[in-house]
């Protein structure tokens, strides 16, 4: 019996029905933890700069977390498959977990932001082994059922997380939007200690230490240009332009030290495999850029156009994550009845492109409602995709490589949110600043010079006549952004034309005729 088929098997049959339930719920929980802490200060971020005097610093509780967890995706996957998941997983908790403590006692920007820190690289390993661990201990093709419930807790977080924060903030305290991770990761560690059995994988351990470290200088230098660029510093300052430099030059050297690695952390062999290269892509360009650009500026939008609040913003995103639920649930039902993706994968990249093209048709006078069916056809799009594209890449290897793949396609899909969220919000704000500049109003807005000043509480106590100007303006910017990502999505959907309809293995053997080892 081949070592992946063993190890399966052995997983499978370790594990009753009760305990696997148990170790589902450790995993969605550990899953939501992770994904949630990415957006659930955003809406904190004022009372915590008032109470800890570090307004310098804000901007890092955020991308101190998802810096963190952005660099450690690859590692955890090679990791896992290395030294055996369940360790992995239980580090990963525990560091999240530890992560929280101290941010929650935090007395100081820094003390916050090294928690963040610490959250972020146990973060990153949650997000990346629940889905492996699932894979572990399902074959492929009954794996969709369970895989969609992430990727919905996933979508479901980044709505969640910003009302959770402020709900924390407004009634009791942003610390408690850490503490409560506490009990949590202490009941995921408790279950994974007792419940979850992995056999661990014998041989050698070569951990490639070059690989990682240089992936970590290039991912750094990457998402810190991203998130940077065209906010705190200009696109053409010497802080741009080094990170810029660095990027190039250390993921040139990675390739390198790649090719030569006894255990790369990102195997170059992944990239001859045509599903990998095209799942991944289109990961980047619609899960990645697309859902993110979406869900980063459609709540401001609200809140700027239809005057709601923070939370009420967040809220009418709902029929968005409604829609990605519905159809994740419809998609993993065809997928174990079928055991085929590439219909699904064309048929969401063509909603996703044409959830774009609605949005792009909303003006000041479009209704709530009206707004919110875009919302929920964009939500359907992904929901037909998020969990589908990993699935479709699992299956083209062998189950001792599957946290390695699991891994890189959530790598890049993560690359890909970081740096088009910030391309497409480098754009609105120059088009903003070019349409207030041009407006007949623009001499009356006085003070609100800067277009990362303009806030919805300064809009709303503005004079009716600059206010109009100014939503307007606001709409006119954003708006034909949504159409600039159709051709994206449309390249995304060409894309998958190019797949295989190569059916997902129905049982534990992963190791079949025709799969891939990634390593090399």
């Amino acid at each position: 019996m081949p070592e992946s088929t063993a190890v399966a098997e052995t997983a499978k049959a370790s594990l009753n029905k009760r305990s696997f339930v148990l170790v589902y719920v450790a995993l969605m929980v550990a899953m939501l933890l992770g994904a949630l802490d990415q957006t659930i200060f955003s809406t904190a971020l004022p009372t915590i700069v008032g109470e800890l005097h570090g307004l310098q610093h804000m901007a890092w509780v955020t991308t101190a977390y998802i810096l963190a967890a952005t660099v450690v995706m690859p590692l955890y996957g090679k990791l896992g498959d290395l030294l055996g998941r369940r360790t992995v997983f239980l580090a990963a908790i525990g560091l999240f977990t530890a992560g929280s403590v101290v941010a929650a006692l935090a007395q100081s920007m820094g003390m916050l932001v090294t928690g963040r820190a610490i959250q972020g690289l146990g973060g990153g390993g949650l997000m990346i082994l629940a889905q492996a661990i699932i894979a572990d201990l399902v074959p492929a093709r009954d794996r969709a059922r369970y895989m969609a419930p992430i990727g919905v807790v996933f979508g479901l977080s980044s709505v969640v997380g910003p009302i959770l924060g402020r709900w924390f903030t407004d009634q009791h305290s942003w610390r408690w939007a850490l503490w409560m991770n506490v009990p949590l990761g202490i009941l995921a560690i408790a279950v994974a200690l007792i419940a979850l059995r992995l056999p661990k994988p014998t041989g050698d351990v070569n951990v490639d230490y070059w690989g990682s470290a240089l992936l970590i200088i290039a991912t750094s230098c990457t998402v810190l240009v991203a998130t940077w660029g065209g906010t705190q510093y200009a696109w053409t300052s010497a802080t741009i332009i080094a990170l810029a430099v660095g990027a190039a030059v250390s993921w040139l050297a990675f390739l390198l030290v790649e090719r030569r690695a006894v255990e790369p952390v990102i195997p170059p062999r992944l990239f001859r495999n045509r599903t990998f290269v095209i799942t991944t892509l289109v990961g980047m360009i619609t899960a990645g850029i697309g859902m993110f650009a979406i869900i980063a500026y459609l709540p401001t939008y609200l809140q700027m156009v239809y005057g709601t609040s923070a939370t009420e913003s967040g809220l009418l995103l709902l029929p968005m994550i409604a829609g990605l639920m519905l159809t994740a649930t419809i998609s993993g039902t065809i997928i174990s009845k079928t055991g085929r993706v590439k219909a699904l994968l064309a048929v969401g990249t063509a909603v996703v492109a044409i959830a774009a093209w609605l949005l792009s048709t909303i003006n000041t006078a479009t209704s709530l409602w009206v707004l919110c069916s875009f919302m929920a056809v964009a939500g359907a799009g992904m929901g037909l995709l998020m969990q589908t594209l990993v699935l479709a890449a699992q299956n083209e290897f062998p189950a001792h490589e599957v946290g390695t793949v699991t891994s890189s396609n959530n790598f890049f899909r993560e690359i890909g949110a970081s740096v088009g969220t910030a391309v497409i919000g480098s754009i609105f704000a120059t088009r903003l600043a070019d349409h207030l500049a041009t407006s007949a109003a623009a001499g009356a807005l006085g003070a609100v010079h800067d277009v990362h000043a303009i806030t919805p509480s300064i809009v709303r106590q503005l004079p009716a006549t600059v206010r109009d100007t100014i939503i307007n303006a606001y709409a006119n910017s954003l708006v034909p952004l949504f159409g600039y990502l159709i051709p994206l999505f449309l390249a995304g959907w060409a894309l998958t034309f190019f797949l295989k309809d190569k059916q997902l293995a129905s049982n534990a053997d992963t190791d079949q005729p025709g799969r891939q080892s990634a390593r090399g």
